[in-house]
């Protein structure tokens, strides 16, 4: 990446204000998956070797609606972060303004400091100019190591930027190389696999991909809207009636490229003990079934196609995994590419959480942290988190 790090900028005694993401999953006021988290220790634990003044650090949890709300407060992130980096964690109860202030002035050298989310403020995803500057107060220096929110420009991910010196973490740098050299220089053939629901939500990678890779293997609920575009009865199945001429469009963009399921597996129910039987995509879905996952005939033929893949990127489950009874082939496409020798790229979201799942994500060569801003990569478009930082 043509982005400073934080190996091109000097720390010590500084103030660094650090992004990271730790929009973590949490039952009970206790965290239940701590990925992120993990993910951030590296870059926190090179900071903290280049003894700073202090390391604060901003990021957001959920969606709150009216300001703060005690059940997206980053509060039960402290003990799992303390954990983790071997340092007491401190907390503030708010990321900016006096109560911030001070709970970073208290900091001994080399403090830990969390600072309370960041969306209990409108003015955060607003990317208020002011708001940008009262986080700017508590740093000398920032770091953005929160690639899942890359792709918004939000106050605290790009906003911060304009007013201190700003480098990226180690996650993000290894976000953006696996990432953009699977799209701008793949080591040949270069396979993406789409699965998820919408279509309408992924035109544009589709079509990014297309003039990219040397295949497309789509599954999940977005194949239903392909199949119904060429006139094979889908049954109940979710599909997109308004991208059914899109779908029509990419089929032809595509020449060849795009594969599709031959089989299914469908339900008659949306629930995990439905009736269900496997059946041959060209002879339609009767009424009252609706598909759940891909058959073992397509589990084959992507697996014929990805076989020789030196490339592979993947966003998007097969069909329901989060039903067992038909999560298989997903599973099945995560073990293809844990005996795979060419790089995999697992794009965040449900695909990174299938593989984890399966307990696969050791042979996988990266899962990313963001699906969303991975899939605007994907699509070429510019992060605006990426775009902010100091250039080299």
């Amino acid at each position: 990446m043509n982005k400073k790090t934080v190996r091109d900028i000097a720390l010590t005694g500084k103030r660094v204000l650090v992004r990271v993401d730790f929009n973590v999953p949490m039952e009970g006021g206790k965290v239940t998956d701590d990925t992120r988290i993990r993910a951030a220790v590296p870059t926190l634990q090179y900071i903290l070797d280049q003894k700073p003044r202090y390391i604060a650090l901003m990021s957001h949890l959920g969606r709150p609606k009216d300001g703060p709300d005690p059940k997206y407060s980053l509060r039960p992130v402290v003990p799992v972060l303390s954990e983790l980096l071997g340092v007491p964690v401190a907390f503030a109860e708010d990321c900016v303004g006096e109560v911030a202030k001070k709970a970073a002035a208290a900091l001994p050298p080399g403090g830990v400091l969390l600072l309370e989310n960041t969306r209990f403020h409108p003015e955060e995803e607003k990317n208020d100019p002011d708001f940008a500057r009262q986080l700017a107060e508590l740093g000398d220096v920032y770091v953005n190591d929160a690639f899942g929110s890359a792709h918004r420009a939000h106050a605290s991910t790009e906003g911060v930027a304009h007013f201190l010196p700003a480098v990226g973490g180690f996650l993000m740098e290894k976000e953006l190389e696996y990432l953009v050299t699977a799209i701008e220089a793949p080591k040949r053939p270069f396979v993406a696999i789409l699965g998820g629901a919408k279509v309408s939500d992924k035109i544009g990678v589709i079509e990014s991909l297309l003039g990219k890779c040397d295949k497309l293997l789509i599954g999940g609920g977005m194949a239903n809207t392909f199949f119904k575009a060429q006139g094979i009865a889908v049954g109940d199945s979710l599909a997109e009636d308004d991208a059914l001429d899109t779908a029509k469009k990419l089929i032809a963009l595509g020449g060849g490229k795009i594969v599709l399921p031959e089989d299914v597996v469908i339900a008659d129910a949306f629930e995990n003990n439905a009736n269900s039987k496997v059946v041959k995509v060209s002879d339609g879905v009767p009424a009252g079934w609706r598909i759940m996952d891909i058959g073992p005939a397509t589990v084959e033929v992507f697996r014929k196609v990805l076989k020789d893949a030196q490339t592979v990127v993947w966003n998007g489950p097969m069909g329901v995994y989060e039903m067992d009874n038909f999560a298989r082939g997903t599973y099945q496409i995560a073990e293809i590419l844990a005996e795979s020798s060419g790089t995999t790229i697992i794009g965040g979201g449900d695909s990174a959480a299938a593989v984890q799942k399966v307990g696969l994500a050791d042979r996988m060569s990266h899962i990313s942290t963001g699906g969303g801003a991975s899939l605007e990569l994907l699509e070429g478009k510019a992060l605006p988190g990426v775009v902010a930082l100091n250039d080299l």
